[in-house]
């Protein structure tokens, strides 16, 4: 899609959009449709409605938003246009964006107009007539200061944002280990970070045993994949990991049910990975060191066995309770190679990691977990900004005796149906090497879920926001 900025409405586009927000709508309406009048009854500016009409051969959408409307409600209303109302859209749209706009909220709407392209159908036949968005001009009429950098901000989020759905989205047969290094590799060849792959000889070299052996059960190779995005004017550095399970099965304690979903388990990889694009396009003056460890988490005769005790690299040997508690195990040599290879000011990893989590929270937010104070506020203050909430649950040394086995170091499952969550992040502080200021974000409620713009279960690309206000806060 391509940005233009315009003074006024008189662009002879198809298709005008006017967003209402509910504060003042009749005035609003008034000046921009030029003395024409719309009876309150039909539409009003609420939140969630929309009117079209059509003046002098113009197509034109009234896209009511509320009192108060946050960023996430906006990009969501602006994704229906596209998403829902195709048949509107030929070669170009305009949007009319009124005073009230601060600039937040605009680029939140055309962000969400952007997202509203994107479909699932990878693999279906395209059909004769056919839209396709990609060459779309959107006019934009604002009065905001920097409505240019506005625009080009929105494109670099949306598009990092669509690599999160699509990474999530695609099959398990398209997005394997080799499938997310290669993506890798390629973005931070356009957007300017290093990127280092560790195959299976030389991970055993490095000493990630408690990767490799989650990975022991699969025909397709692991990878496990270092991003290094520098800046020149940097005053911190942040190291991020995110759990890369292509597909799990559940490995020999093989799922009962619900398998059909588990490409969905590299949702933290995904918000990782997109994050760290979106980050280097938009050339945030940090340092940031992003650590992928990608697996299949499947079956053979080579895979690895309950009761097994196993390595890792932070050198603590683990007993595996659960080969469905694999995601943890791949997250604690991601976590301690981090540490002990980069000098990091901030470490923060995302996984889909435990059903626990969603029992808490349901699909309203992530459970966030954390040994400081002031990177769990930071981590909660931004959520709340950016519409991707992440809430703390306790992080108590009572819950770390739970881990403990008679075998060896740690166990990777303590086997009770109770504090699964918050013991899956106990189980990875002990592989932050003492880290000061660490954060897990357990997101499995969130990465994946239902929605109205998909028949199915999608991907959300949760995480990616989170993660730029996160730290955009702190510059």
């Amino acid at each position: 899609m391509q940005f233009n900025i315009q003074s006024d409405s008189s662009t002879n586009s198809s298709l005008l959009i006017i967003p209402i927000l509910g504060t003042n709508p009749e005035a609003v309406l008034k000046e921009k449709l030029a003395g024409f009048t719309v009876n309150p009854s039909l539409f009003s500016g609420k939140k969630d409605t929309s009117y079209q009409l059509e003046i002098d051969g113009r197509l034109i959408l009234l896209i009511g938003l509320g009192d108060k409307p946050d960023v996430a409600s906006i990009e969501k209303s602006f994704r229906r246009v596209l998403s829902k109302n195709k048949d509107l859209v030929e070669t170009s749209a305009t949007i009319d964006f009124s005073d009230d706009f601060s600039t937040e909220l605009i680029e939140s709407a055309l962000v969400g107009f952007q997202l509203g392209a994107y479909s699932i159908g990878f693999f279906k036949q395209k059909k004769e007539g056919q839209k396709d968005f990609s060459n779309l001009e959107i006019n934009v009429i604002s009065s905001s200061q920097g409505i240019d950098k506005t625009c080009d901000r929105a494109a670099k989020i949306a598009a990092a944002k669509i690599e999160g759905f699509k990474l999530v989205d695609l099959p398990p047969n398209v997005v394997t280990p080799e499938y997310l290094a290669n993506w890798a590799v390629e973005q931070g060849a356009e957007h300017g970070f290093t990127v280092t792959i560790f195959d299976e000889e030389k991970a055993k070299s490095e000493g990630l045993d408690a990767f490799l052996a989650v990975a022991r059960g699969s025909a397709k190779a692991p990878k496990f994949i270092i991003m290094e995005y520098r800046n020149p004017e940097a005053k911190s550095h942040v190291g991020l990991v995110g759990k890369g399970v292509t597909f799990d099965t559940g490995g020999l304690n093989i799922k009962t049910q619900g398998m059909v979903y588990m490409k969905s388990d590299m949702g933290g990889a995904a918000a990782v990975l997109a994050a760290t694009q979106l980050i280097a396009a938009l050339k945030l003056p940090i340092n940031l060191t992003a650590i992928v460890p990608a697996v299949e988490n499947s079956v053979d005769k080579d895979a690895y066995l309950p009761s097994q005790v196993i390595g890792s690299h932070a050198g603590l040997s683990i007993e595996v309770i659960d080969t469905d508690a694999e995601g943890r195990l791949i997250l604690a040599d991601g976590l301690s190679y981090l540490v002990k290879n980069y000098q990091v000011d901030q470490l923060i990893d995302l996984a889909t990691l435990t059903g626990s989590s969603v029992g808490t929270f349901g699909y309203e937010c992530g459970a966030l977990f954390s040994n400081s104070d002031a990177i769990s506020n930071s981590l909660r203050e931004a959520g709340m900004q950016s519409g991707e909430k992440v809430w703390p649950l306790p992080m108590w040394e009572s819950y770390r005796s739970e881990m403990d086995s008679e075998i060896a170091d740690i166990k990777n499952y303590h086997g009770k149906p109770i504090a699964g969550a918050i013991t899956a992040a106990k189980f990875l502080e002990a592989f932050i090497h003492e880290h000061p200021s660490w954060a897990h974000l357990d997101i499995a409620g969130v990465a994946f879920g239902d929605s109205e713009f998909t028949k199915t279960k999608s991907g959300t690309a949760f995480g990616v926001q989170l993660l730029l206000k996160f730290i955009e806060n702190q510059l």
